[in-house]
């Protein structure tokens, strides 16, 4: 019941609508024409409108019933979620699942997952939220996401389960106008101190540890497509995610910048791990999309 409507008078409207008919509506149903006819008429009475034009062969839907008919679809399809929201609570899956991503995570390698998700919990409320760098990992501390698809450096802390699932690799590169693409050899450190380096950052603590700096003149940002519009405007040169400049070094609007000895080679890619909290326990459909990513990732 919903004040003075009920989910079935709607039910019955919206099959009305559907069918085309009182008496189809009744055959889909599974009742009589009579108990069609006095569901709407009940409806109509205690709502004080005319739902359907009787004067013809057939009824035909008023402005105001169309209008009602889409409202009461929304209705339905919001009870249909309340109801499968509950039932799937009652079996081990989280009312919500809430995931946490950093910016260097490349998307396109989770959309797959995330498809087979939405199939095989389709009532399942997820939320996504793309962070900061180290702002996936603070949601996960803070209880905000039960799982982060994140970056963890220095290292993997003790209290987070993290398994590993792709590696990125970050390349120097540069614009062709910036005075580092014409060198014409590799660069080194005492060339890099002479530019700006751009640099993502943690906004939360920009005074925090820094990793892959070289030189003196840092500008650090929050927003990768920021850094990325400075790149490519000349502002400075930045290592960037292979993936996210491959269009751009393609069609030459972004350089490959060499640098000698560059201490970044020697550490390798830099691993994306799904974690969680120690502590906290994945529910049904977070386990299984970690077990589904592991799997489709491996």
């Amino acid at each position: 019941m919903i004040g003075s409507l009920t989910l079935d008078q709607l039910r019955v409207l919206t099959t009305i609508a559907d069918a085309g008919s009182f008496s189809a509506a009744g055959r889909k149903l599974g009742r009589a024409q009579s108990a069609i006819s006095q569901a709407v008429a009940t409806l109509e009475d205690v709502q004080g409108v005319i739902l359907f034009d009787r004067s013809g062969f057939r009824p035909v839907l008023t402005d105001v019933g169309r209008v009602l008919v889409a409202q009461a679809r929304t209705v339905l399809a919001g009870a249909a979620q309340f109801e499968a929201v509950a039932a799937g609570t009652r079996e081990g899956v989280e009312p919500e699942l809430a995931v946490a991503i950093d910016p260097l995570v490349p998307t396109a390698a989770f959309i797959d997952s995330l498809h087979a998700l939405r199939a095989a919990f389709p009532f399942l409320p997820v939320s996504f939220s793309t962070e900061g760098l180290g702002g996936a990992e603070r949601r996960l501390r803070r209880g905000d996401a039960a799982l982060a698809l994140c970056i963890l450096l220095p290292g993997v802390p003790e209290d987070v389960v993290a398994l590993p699932l792709l590696g990125i690799d970050l390349v120097p590169v540069v614009s062709p106008a910036h005075p580092l693409a014409g060198l014409g050899r590799s660069a080194t450190p005492a060339d890099l101190e002479e530019h700006v380096q751009l640099v993502l950052s943690d906004p939360a603590a920009p005074d925090g540890p820094s990793y892959g700096i070289i030189g003196t003149r840092p500008w650090r940002f929050v927003d990768l497509a920021r850094r990325l519009d400075f790149l490519l405007a000349g502002l400075g040169w930045c290592r960037m995610p292979e993936h996210l400049v491959a269009p751009y070094l393609a069609d030459g609007r972004l350089l490959a910048l060499a640098i000698e000895g560059d201490p970044a080679r020697a550490t390798g890619p830099l691993t994306i791990y799904a974690a969680r909290m120690r502590d906290r326990a994945l529910g049904r459909a977070g386990s299984w999309l970690l077990n589904e990513l592991q799997a489709r990732l491996a």
